[in-house]
Parts: structure tokens; C-alpha cells; sequence
């Protein structure tokens, strides 16, 4: 079950240059990410925060900010978020010091959420740019989440679940990206960010 919090304070000032990218699990945003960074290399990325347990070869600070379940609630109860998400029984969020770090210095930022995060980024920081990475169909999708190898079964029919909950929220934002030939992808993703940041 996914849920979420909306945070308390009020809409942040606007920042230039943010970009929301969101999607159901197993989509290929991270792949997608990572191509868009390298076509744009003045696109730094922020790091999120979250509950669950580091998969294989993944660094503490660069993938994520793997903090307890405790050390979230508190840092929920205090106003650090931008915004927050509950997926697959784990906390997932972006701290505000993250976005600070990169938008005080002027640099363009990516965020790679899930879908109720970026509802809450929305209304919080509504002059970021949301765009939504959708799979050509879902048994492309099955077969991506089962093919990476991280879920076991019941995790990837969970995650499934959920992604049509989120597919059915693709209308909500204002770019879709559809993860069909990778390559295609990437230029389309490519286009819109370099498009908004030199309109």
C-alpha cells in the first residue's frame, strides 16, 4: 500500500531549474536518469532519503540516505521534507537540505520520486517541472521488475499492483515520457529538460 503525508509548511519560492521525474517501480527511470545526466552534465542529482535496506552495490549518500525508520519520523515531525512517500511498507523522501544544496549554488536538480511524492512536490514547489516515465505496456513491465532480479515474487506482483494505481495517474502531469526504445526515450527526456531550462 502506498501512502503519504503532505507536508506541513507552505509552498517553497520558486526554483528554476527543478525536474520532477516519476513513474511506477521497475519503469527504467534511474536508467533514463542516468543517460538524461550524461546528455546534460550541468544536471545534478538529488539524493533521496528512505527506510529500506541498501540493495548490492549501492553507497550510502550517492544512491540514497538510508536513515532508520525512527530517524525519518523525526526528521517528518520537524518539517525536513519536500516530500514524502510510503511504498512497498518502506518511507521514501527528499529532504529540503538536498534541493538547498544544489539550487543555492544555481545548478538544475532531478529528482527521482514516486507518484504521491510528486503530487506533494506539486503543491509545495509547483514551478518544478513533473515528467512521468510510462512503460509501452505492462507486461513490459513485469518482465523489467522480474528481470532486474532485487524483488522476490510477492514483491514484484505487490509492486505491480501499485503501478496501476500510478499508470492511471499519468494524465496528471504535464510531460509523458513513454520508455519503449531507450534511446528515443532519452532524447525525449533530453528535449523537455533542455527546452524548459533556456525557456
Amino acid at each position: 500500500m502506498l501512502s503519504s503525508s503532505a507536508c506541513s509548511a507552505s509552498s517553497l519560492p520558486a526554483l528554476p531549474g527543478v525536474f520532477v521525474i516519476t513513474g511506477p517501480s521497475g519503469v527504467g527511470k534511474g536508467t533514463l536518469i542516468r543517460l538524461l545526466r550524461e546528455r546534460v552534465p550541468e544536471l545534478a542529482m538529488s539524493v533521496s532519503a528512505t527506510t529500506r535496506r541498501p540493495r548490492p552495490g549501492e553507497t550510502q549518500g550517492v544512491d540514497y540516505h538510508f536513515i532508520s525508520d525512527e530517524e525519518f519520523a523525526r526528521r517528518v515531525d520537524a518539517g525536513e521534507f519536500v516530500e514524502w512517500a510510503e511504498y512497498s511498507g518502506r518511507r521514501y523522501g527528499t529532504l529540503r537540505e538536498e534541493l538547498d544544496r544544489h539550487t543555492s549554488g544555481g545548478h538544475p536538480v532531478v529528482l527521482e520520486i514516486e507518484v504521491q511524492g510528486a503530487r506533494q512536490v506539486r503543491e509545495t514547489l509547483p514551478s518544478a517541472t513533473q515528467i512521468f516515465i510510462e512503460p509501452p505496456d505492462e507486461a513490459t513491465l513485469r518482465e523489467r521488475l522480474i528481470g532486474r532480479g532485487t524483488d522476490d515474487p510477492e514483491q514484484v506482483e505487490r509492486r505491480l499492483k501499485v503501478a496501476e494505481e500510478e499508470l492511471a495517474a499519468a494524465g496528471e502531469f504535464e510531460h509523458v515520457v513513454v520508455n519503449d526504445r531507450l534511446h528515443d526515450a532519452a532524447e525525449q527526456l533530453e528535449s523537455i529538460v533542455r527546452g524548459t531550462m533556456t525557456a
